[in-house]
């Protein structure tokens, strides 16, 4: 999928040298539910499998590009939790520190919505994300999250528990 600066592409073997450094970076484990590193070895095989479709693994990534005579990947955007019996995913970004604030989170996120509501047909997206990420908040604000909730004490960091705003957004063109 081609945006204007970026692309959302699949994983691809080449991937396994910045996945093992994202996903292996303890300041990113609290944004998700990682508690602990992956080997390469798992993640080999995650790429490998990354083949199968959202129906069977309830999860699809997609790797984000910036575009250009030097590309770079510079993040990656995922569906997870996917329940087809409802069309809905949640979505979640994350885009390398030193290509934030630049536009490419916004074009990833409007890429993902217009693939998940025009090609798959899903019904909503929902976000999780937690009080004090305000550029995530912004974002998903932006492209026109609602905030519908907060889950007291959802996330652990340490010793402390912090508050999470869930997000959705409604495809009102679904049929």
């Amino acid at each position: 999928m081609n945006g204007l600066n970026i692309r959302l592409r699949a994983l691809e073997p080449k991937d396994i040298d910045i996945l093992y450094q994202w996903e292996n970076d303890q300041k990113l484990w609290s944004i998700g539910c990682t508690t602990a590193p992956f080997s390469r070895h798992v993640l080999d095989q995650y790429i490998e499998n990354s083949h199968h479709d959202i129906y069977s693994t309830g999860q699809l990534r997609f790797m984000i590009d910036t575009t250009g005579q030097h590309p770079q990947t510079i993040g990656m955007v995922d569906l997870y939790a996917f329940e087809p019996f409802h069309m809905r995913s949640g979505v979640g970004i994350m885009i390398h520190e030193e290509f934030r604030n630049k536009g490419y989170g916004s074009e990833a996120i409007n890429l993902i919505i217009e693939y998940a509501f025009n090609f798959m047909n899903f019904k909503q997206l929902f976000c999780e994300i937690t009080i004090d990420n305000s550029n995530s908040l912004f974002l998903f604000k932006n492209k026109g999250f609602q905030l519908t909730g907060t889950r007291k004490e959802w996330v652990r960091r340490g010793n402390k528990f912090i508050d999470a705003h869930f997000l959705q957004l409604i495809n009102k063109d679904y049929i």
